[in-house]
């Protein structure tokens, strides 16, 4: 850990000198109480750093939240250990790739009857909430149970003790996309209109007690509710796959779902905050978390350990170390297989941006989060399926 100044503290040990200023920036902004965390796998991102936990006195940052509104990880532990597992692990794989809509803007082609429910809560809350979600996406309904592209991803994967998990990350899919993208130019105009100069105009605000702010909690609950309900449909459907496969009934275990991507109000340091985490989970004493490293590295089952300087935060993730354009600069799709041996996957070149190298290694982002969470399995990953 590592106080930068008064209204920044640091976890993270590999970090660049963009990632630095942009988190120093958006701690010196007025209604930051009592200080930005910033996590192991803090990276560059819009606006405000990926892996940061932003908390705000009676203001939210809309980019602070991100664009993958309630982004987050789902995991399952089976009755199952690896020794009664099929060999054709390809087999799985391509299930699970017809079962689930992959890609950015692939979507279900009619609702299926285990999303009926959700949908329909879905609605409902909507209704509650005063808004339309057609108005963002005109067929919504068909993105529950879609996974996107970039790093989000499925995976089968096995334990210190061989036992096996089922694991996925994704978020609000395009209608939380266009939800935050709305508010996100709400707020810069309304600080422009108010004449406020920002050292980046993506860390526009809004303020508590306006109209745009309730419009804004109001959609971003919803959005957030909609991507735990679309890792539950995908991790459903990925159940069916995997029982298939394995030629018999799958008994859960466990079952953690968890955000990385959002805001709530907490209680920080004597007074009532509105923490953004934006990449990042939530880590009180006790809180089961999901920790994903890159596609062919570990992934990891923790429990918070309810630091306060963190304020109760831990990381999401491996953080990139090269940006998506640079990565595909760097390396080839040679050292992307070469990476991903003795992984079941689809070879593409399109997953060049998501090799491993590209990350920070997933281990030392965990040495560097001790003192925020404590391990309980360390994952390998046995069969990885990507969006491209």
């Amino acid at each position: 850990m590592e106080t930068i100044n008064p209204k920044l503290i640091n976890w993270a040990s590999i970090l660049d000198d963009k990632t630095r200023e942009q988190a120093v920036a958006t701690s010196r902004l007025p209604f930051i109480y009592p200080h930005l965390a910033l996590m192991p796998d803090a990276h560059l991102g819009k606006g405000a750093t990926v892996g940061s936990v932003i908390p705000t006195l009676e203001a939210i940052i809309p980019a602070a939240v991100g664009v993958d509104i309630g982004c987050g990880m789902i995991a399952v532990r089976t009755q199952y250990t690896l020794k009664d597992l099929p060999k054709d692990r390809k087999r799985l794989r391509e299930g699970i790739e017809r079962a689930i809509p992959l890609s950015a803007g692939h979507n279900n082609r009619n609702v299926q009857a285990t999303a009926e429910p959700r949908i329909a809560e879905l609605r409902k809350l909507a209704a509650e909430a005063g808004f339309s979600p057609p108005e963002y996406v005109a067929k919504w309904e068909l993105q529950l149970g879609s996974l996107g592209s970039g790093n989000h991803f499925i995976e089968v994967s096995a334990d210190e003790g061989d036992a096996v998990w089922l694991f996925l990350h994704s978020g609000s899919r395009g209608v939380g996309n266009r939800i935050a993208q709305h508010h996100i130019g709400v707020a810069q105009r309304v600080i422009e209109k108010k004449g406020i100069r920002l050292p980046d105009t993506d860390l526009a605000y809004l303020e508590e007690g306006t109209g745009e702010f309730s419009r804004y909690i109001k959609e971003l609950r919803w959005a957030q509710h909609f991507a735990l309900l679309n890792r539950e449909e995908m991790m459903d459907r990925v159940i069916i796959q995997f029982a298939n496969w394995a030629g018999g009934r799958v008994q859960e275990r466990e079952r953690i779902n968890c955000h990385h991507n959002f805001t709530q109000q907490e209680t920080h340091y004597g007074k009532s905050v509105w923490v953004s985490r934006k990449g990042a989970i939530k880590a009180e004493p006790g809180d089961p978390g999901l920790i994903p490293g890159s596609m062919g590295t570990a992934s990891y089952v923790v429990e918070g350990l309810g630091n306060p300087a963190s304020l109760n935060s831990s990381p999401h993730g491996a953080g990139r170390e090269y940006s998506r354009t640079a990565a595909r600069k760097t390396f080839s799709f040679e050292e992307l297989k070469k990476a991903m041996r003795g992984i079941e996957f689809r070879a593409s070149e399109a997953f060049i941006d998501e090799i491993p190298a590209a990350y920070k290694p997933i281990d030392q982002v965990m040495r560097d989060a001790a003192d925020l969470v404590k391990v309980r399995h360390k994952l390998r990953q046995l069969i990885n399926v990507k969006g491209n």
